[in-house]
């Protein structure tokens, strides 16, 4: 599977984690950055993150900030993506399941990283199960397409 990942400053030390989990699962990645714990806005990281999961460049993308409430927003603002905030393992799955979330955000400062590389596990091996969900997922699909 392919992945963009990033992360603002408040999200870094967890991206570097994160980046390690997904070179050992074997998954190729593209880190949008940051490559520091300096300031910057998470819009600039968020907003390329989810133009290229969009473009279909990528499988899926991750993104993390300090409670990573802010650059899921900045992803949603994409037309095609579908950011999913998550701090537990039911979300994990039920966001890729039932909303066949393409982005996952997280928050630094909220979770620790043993229960973020879980949950990125855990999200990452799941699949949508289309079904019932697949008609609400369409609905929002023909509301970005106006």
């Amino acid at each position: 599977m392919k992945i963009a990942i990033g992360a603002d400053h408040g999200g870094f030390n967890l991206k570097k984690e994160i980046v390690a989990l997904l070179e050992e699962l074997g998954h190729e990645y593209k880190d949008f950055g940051t490559h520091s714990a300096d300031s910057i806005d998470y819009p600039d990281v968020a907003i390329p993150v989810a133009e290229a999961v969009a473009a279909g460049e990528f499988d899926r993308g991750i993104l993390i900030c300090g409670t990573g409430i802010g650059i899921g927003i900045a992803a949603n603002k994409v037309k095609g993506i579908r950011a999913a905030l998550v701090h537990d393992s039911f979300s994990a799955k039920a966001t890729r399941q039932h909303n066949d979330s393409n982005i996952m955000t997280m928050g630094e400062r909220v979770i620790g990283p043993g229960l973020a590389l879980d949950l990125v596990t855990t999200w990452l091996d799941t699949d949508f199960e289309g079904g019932r969900h697949s008609n609400r997922v369409d609905k929002m699909r023909a509301y970005e397409s106006k």
